[in-house]
């Protein structure tokens, strides 16, 4: 992934990296939340709102699920962010 030896093991674990289906946020769609960037979770493919949103979905899936790395699923961004290590890596 990210050549740089300084990397978390999180960040240096992801070998295939899993993009959004859907430029949503799938916890405030059921909510009718609204949201300003949106990250998908490394570990199971979810997208959900970044910490700039009101409702922070994706920090709120990392400590509960135990999923620790998402990608911006921003067109044209193009990086990796550890919640548990808070490391970020540009792929």
């Amino acid at each position: 992934m990210a050549d740089n030896n300084s990397i978390c093991g999180h960040l240096e674990a992801i070998t295939e990296l899993k993009f959004p289906v859907k430029h949503e946020c799938s916890e405030c769609m059921k909510t009718g939340g609204n949201w300003v960037h949106l990250r998908t979770c490394q570990a199971c493919g979810e997208t959900l709102c970044c910490d700039s949103s009101p409702n922070k979905h994706m920090s709120k899936h990392a400590a509960e699920k135990g999923h620790p790395v998402a990608i911006s699923a921003e067109p044209k961004e193009r990086w990796l962010w550890c919640f548990k290590d808070k490391q970020m890596a540009e792929y």
